[in-house]
């Protein structure tokens, strides 16, 4: 693990947010995605990967 967040990859910021998602944290899988998708040259891919990990605060329902 890293302890300089200048260090960290696409890749590292991709797997947090997958672990994130599978531990029932969506707002932070949607952090660490927006992150990756920053750090991503490509805007396809920067578009694929908020695709994939969207904001889930905007997906609420009011009752």
């Amino acid at each position: 693990m890293t302890r300089d967040p200048a260090d960290l990859t696409v890749a590292d910021y991709l797997d947090g947010a997958r672990e994130m998602t599978a531990a029932n944290r969506p707002y932070l899988a949607f952090l660490l995605a927006e992150e990756a998708a920053r750090h991503t040259t490509d805007p396809a891919t920067a578009a694929g990967i908020r695709a994939s990990f969207p904001d889930p605060t905007t997906s609420r329902e009011e009752n």
